[in-house]
């Protein structure tokens, strides 16, 4: 089986998250520049076998689009473009930076390595691709 890949999309950085090859386990991967993205994804395509990336749909609580997803609907069609064979599937992403937040604490980091943003991006992503895994 090949794996799946989750991002958390945002306009400075993106949390990459994968899952095993059996597509059981859900891992944070890095957190890349944004600027940085489609190289590094290009990349990764070719020394990994990935069969569907799974990216965050941001949402209000009213079920809205969030003001973020007019970039991310720019990300995902030059994604397209770049990648025309890779299938995308959308996740609901409300309250995944807060869960990762909460994480980060009941896992006992220090309060300097909890202000590390790529870190709750990375983790957001996982939080991501385990929503999408479990359902």
């Amino acid at each position: 089986m090949a794996r799946i890949m989750a991002l958390d999309f945002g306009t400075k950085r993106t949390g990459i998250a994968i899952t095993d090859e059996l597509q059981m386990i859900a891992s944070g991967l890095t957190t890349v520049k944004t600027a940085e993205l489609m190289d590094f994804l290009k990349k990764y395509f070719h020394d990994e076998n990935v069969e569907l990336v799974v990216v965050g749909e941001p949402k209000q609580k009213d079920e809205s689009a969030s003001e973020s997803e007019v970039y991310i609907k720019e990300f995902l069609k030059a994604f397209a473009k770049k990648f025309p064979e890779m299938p995308v599937k959308r996740e609901d992403e409300r309250f995944t930076s807060k869960m990762a937040f909460q994480s980060m604490i009941d896992s006992g980091l220090k309060k300097k390595k909890r202000k590390n943003k790529a870190l709750v991006d990375e983790i957001s992503a996982t939080l991501i691709l385990q929503s999408y895994l479990y359902k």
